[in-house]
């Protein structure tokens, strides 16, 4: 791209740069945020954005024109365009990065693109980070309403002009439309559908690291939004309009059904197997094969009623290897009642059958219903209508319980008269022993046993705990192995049941008891015995769920629980916008066969699946016993990879899921909103739908919910005999595996991937996207130290004298009336607390991909994140993250260590390492400990906060002497190699 021509000059051409964005800028404010501004100078002419309010990843929008005086000497010229960060307590600014970008490279109207520029540094101590996307042309004419924003000082005649509202999200996709085409080998394609990847992440390629492009669809379609659904048959809002007499499920939209029950036949002419269809238009459900002699099927259709297009429902009989109807039942949909639980069941009645020899009756009921039907989760659905029938069990509905968990506790004291024979000397030998613990898959042992002059070798004394996780009913035996580390050979071995361990639910520890080993045979030399303590720890709560995360805190004995101070009602209503998770046979566009997962304590739910849709609606309610408000639900979203027999792969495909925390949930209201549904793969994060939720939360006894916040989190026992936290994630990952069996043992089976999904089992895996978004919750959580921290630095500063008078006289006020000084906080606090109250959220927390820095993380961090444990990465890439890690970790090294030389010179201060600073610190004592004996303690504050308060004319810009002393007094760091 060349510069114009000068023959094209007319003289009155004019520079226009428009500022699209910028990503990934430095915080520069102290809060972890920045509020960047761009100003640009060219030819004494100095121009700016508006300031983009606490965003690193800013977009303007904005055009900035300036004249060219002479366009044949603009390729000589510089475009010097500048990022600061605007301060709110004062008229200076941060410096960000800049760009200075040649004359030479700006080219004509409709032949420029958007071009990504590094910002560089000013000097060489400049922090910055970050791009700056730009597009720079010569034109003749400019809009009437572009963004111009004169520098005072600049020099330039330019007016102020009114930003433009018309740039809006259309403008932005263009523009980074071209700005991808323009760098199209450097990254993925823009996807601006429902479900695709929104932010442009670059692909990691050989050559300086690529930061993430800007993202532009706006974090709306991320955030939760309010829905008014028709609960009940009513418009959704508070429980007390609620009509509870319309349906038993008051949480979800009434679905209407027409249900047929085909129960038994008698007195058919037939004599093979006979099958019964029920056709309603175009819909068919066929029962199962019985032969002639046991004409029972028992077996319930239900036919949506938004889909009916005929007015009779008909019923035919026939034989399995004949094509012809045996004979026919049909119901006018006009006549078909109308049942509304709680009224009891329709019972079914004899129907003479329409065939050729007339004989025959079939046993038939049909109704119209709803969902709350007893009938409904064992139907047959229409909708499922092409699922084979082996798979219709693994698209109903269920309800699953985890099994009761224990904690195993065995204690390996010591053995006795533990010897090996060496076989080919005939000699004795004292070996070296560990004790080998099996239940089940889980395999522990002990250390080696330390020689002990007080003991023999052949008593050899270990005194370890060992902990196994193991479930009711117990079915398994504790497998104790005394191995010999030397020879390699078992010992003698003991076998004990689970079942004839004892069970205790406190702290009180049981009694050992003492037990024969076997060692294989019958004329054994020695009465090799072993001692072990064995106990059910009933006091613990088995954790299977990560600890912010967690959804029960009760302890395993259930003479330990309290009673419950809540219910939990989710009317589970529907997705809207679902990812194609693949592709039927003979259809070009993608589906999905999708199914909600919730889990609350040990209670599992399992919606039906909905076959062939995107927008699938279930509509089911369910309920759980709230112990303790403190906790969490989760509800996941799911493709069932079992409805295709064909289908290979039995993996159901995770689409997402949602975290309600219930304190953050007031009672008795009811809560209808679309969740996000996000996915973070390894190209980035993807929203793959919204799941539609209601949620009520009923308080059972007030005074029981309120003593629960007093209450330790997790059951006694945990504090009285605390476990480790090694000890805890090894205990969590058996705890899942005991969950995953039972569960995936049930039918339809709830696979692993769906109980490691909901249970968060990767949650501890190192992810440089989750550090980062750790350390900015950390400095979010100290910003309100920083800014009282500023405020003080300001008062002391002496800029709006008034105000630093006003605290300097509240200072005296409150050092001659300490005891006002708490209860004024405390006051301050409730005063805080009540005026925000009617700015209190108004919705459930839900997944922020914001706060998870998902938006903004590079390429290479997540393919770090979602590699394998150990690596299965190439060399060069396993080095480059090693390199950076090492960086990280030097820099956390000098961190640690300047805090270590801080503390070793505290110490240093009377370990008279160096004599003449003690002595000098000793006098200083003596002199202090006098003055603040004769001196009253308020004049002492007093002066010395009227000190630190002084203003600057008073101050000098040297350390204070008392610094300067303890910076030179000596540490460790001097004997460091």
């Amino acid at each position: 791209m060349t510069a114009p021509d000068a023959k094209t000059g007319t003289g009155d051409e004019k520079l226009v740069v428009e500022i699209i964005g910028a990503h990934n800028l430095m915080p520069k404010d102290g809060e972890g945020s920045s509020s960047p501004f761009v100003e640009v100078e060219f030819e004494d002419q100095r121009l700016r954005t508006h300031v983009k309010r606490k965003d690193l990843n800013p977009i303007w929008n904005e055009k900035l024109v300036f004249h060219v005086i002479d366009a044949n000497e603009l390729r000589y010229k510089t475009l010097e365009i500048s990022v600061f960060n605007e301060k709110r307590s004062s008229n200076s600014r941060n410096f960000l990065g800049k760009v200075r970008v040649s004359g030479s490279s700006v080219g004509r109207e409709g032949e420029s693109a958007v071009q990504l520029y590094t910002l560089e540094k000013r000097s060489l101590f400049s922090h910055v980070r970050g791009e700056i996307s730009i597009k720079h042309y010569v034109t003749t004419t400019t809009d009437s309403n572009e963004n111009i924003i004169p520098v005072n000082g600049s020099g330039g005649s330019k007016k102020s002009k009114k930003v433009s509202s018309s740039i809006g999200t259309q403008h932005q996709q263009i523009a980074l439309l071209n700005h991808q085409q323009h760098n199209q080998q450097r990254m993925l394609p823009f996807y601006p559908n429902q479900g695709e990847i929104k932010p442009l992440v670059i692909t990691a390629l050989p050559g300086p690291r690529p930061g993430p492009v800007l993202y532009t669809n706006g974090s709306s379609e991320f955030s939760l939004k309010e829905t008014k659904p028709r609960l009940g048959g009513v418009t959704s809002g508070l429980s007390s309009y609620k009509d509870k007499t319309s349906s038993t499920y008051d949480l979800v939209e009434q679905m209407q059904y027409l249900y047929v029950r085909v129960m038994k036949a008698k007195d058919l002419s037939v004599s093979g197997e006979v099958v019964s269809e029920v056709k309603l238009g175009n819909y068919k459900g066929v029962t199962k094969k019985v032969s002639s002699s046991s004409l029972e099927w028992n077996q319930v259709f239900a036919f949506s009623k938004e889909t009916i297009q005929s007015s009779v429902v008909e019923i035919f009989l026939r034989e399995v290897n004949r094509d012809e109807y045996t004979g026919r039942v049909w119901f006018d949909l006009s006549e078909i009642p109308t049942r509304v639980p709680p009224d009891s069941p329709l019972a079914p009645q004899w129907y003479k059958i329409e065939s050729r020899n007339g004989v025959g009756e079939l046993m038939v009921s049909v109704w119209f219903g709803t969902q709350a039907d007893e009938a409904f989760s064992e139907a047959w659905h229409s909708k499922a209508g092409n699922v084979h029938i082996e798979e219709l069990s693994s698209i109903k509905s269920k309800v699953y319980l985890s099994p009761k968990l224990w904690y195993l506790r065995v204690s390996v004291i010591e053995a006795q008269d533990v010897a090996v024979i060496n076989k080919g000397s005939g000699l004795t030998r004292f070996p070296e022993l560990s004790a080998k613990l099996h239940v089940g898959s889980q395999i522990l042992r002990t250390t080696v046993s330390a020689a002990n002059p007080t003991r023999s070798f052949t008593n050899p004394y270990w005194n370890e705990d060992l902990m196994f996780v193991v479930a009711e009913p117990f079915e398994d035996y504790i497998t104790v192995i005394v191995e010999d580390r030397v020879g390699g050979n078992d010992v003698g071995r003991v076998q004990i049941p689970v079942s004839a361990v004892e069970r205790r639910t406190g702290d009180k520890p049981v009694g050992s008891r003492w037990f024969t080993l076997d060692n294989g045979t019958n004329n054994s030399q020695f009465g090799s015995r072993i001692h072990l303590r064995l106990s059910l720890d009933g006091g613990y709560h088995v954790l299977d769920e990560a600890t912010m995360y967690t959804s029960d805190v009760r302890p395993t004995a259930k003479e330990l629980w309290k009673p419950h101070v809540g219910l939990l009602e989710i009317g589970i209503l529907g997705a809207t916008g679902l990812m194609p998770m693949k592709v039927r046979d003979g259809k070009g566009s993608g589906t999905a066969d999708s199914y909600c997962v919730a889990k609350y304590g040990p209670k599992w739910v399992r919606t039906r699946t909905v076959v062939d849709s995107l927008c699938p609606k279930w509509n089911e309610q369910y309920t759980w016993e709230v112990n303790d408000p403190c906790t969490v639900v989760t509800i996941g979203v799911f493709d069932n990879a079992r409805v295709d027999k064909s289908n290979s792969n039995t993996r159901d495909a995770r689409i997402g899921k949602v975290r309600i925390r219930l304190s953050t949930l007031e009672t008795e209201r009811v809560y209808t909103h679309s969740y996000p549904l996000l996915v973070l793969h390894a190209t980035g994060v993807k929203k793959t739908g919204e799941l539609h939720l209601a949620v009520r939360l009923s308080r059972g006894n007030a005074v029981n919910m309120f003593q629960m916040y007093t209450l330790p989190l997790l059951p006694k026992m945990h504090y009285t005999q605390p476990l480790g936290v090694h000890l805890i994630e090894r205990l969590r990952y058996q705890t899942l595996n005991a969950v995953a069996a039972r569960l995936s043992r049930a039918e339809p089976p709830l696979g692993r991937e769906v109980v490691e999904y909901m249970l968060d089992h990767d949650f501890h895996v190192w992810s440089m996207r989750r550090s980062k978004a750790n350390f900015f919750r950390l400095v979010n959580v100290v910003s309100s130290l920083v800014w009282v921290a500023r405020l003080v630095e300001a008062m002391r500063s002496w800029t709006k004298p008034v105000c630093s008078t006003v605290f300097v006289a509240v200072f005296l006020f409150m050092v001659l009336f300490p005891e006002l000084i708490l209860p004024s906080l405390f006051l301050y606090a409730a005063a805080v607390g009540v005026w925000r109250f009617r700015k209190r959220p108004r919705h459930p927390p839900h997944m922020d991909a914001r706060i998870s820095h998902a938006e903004t993380v590079f390429p290479d961090e997540l393919d770090e994140e979602f590699d394998t444990f150990p690596t299965s990465r190439g060399f060069e890439v396993v080095r480059m993250r090693y390199d950076r890690v090492r960086s990280i970790a030097g820099r956390i090294q000098t961190v640690v260590g300047d805090m270590a030389s801080q503390g070793e010179r505290a110490q240093a201060l009377l370990s008279w390492r160096d004599p003449r600073a003690t002595f000098i610190f000793l006098v200083f004592c003596l002199v202090s400990a006098v003055g603040f004996y004769v001196v009253p303690v308020k004049l002492t504050v007093a002066v010395a906060g009227l000190y630190y308060l002084r203003p600057p004319r008073f101050r000098r810009r040297l350390p204070s002497r008392g610094l300067s002393f303890f910076r030179r007094l000596p540490s460790r760091a001097d004997s460091l190699l």
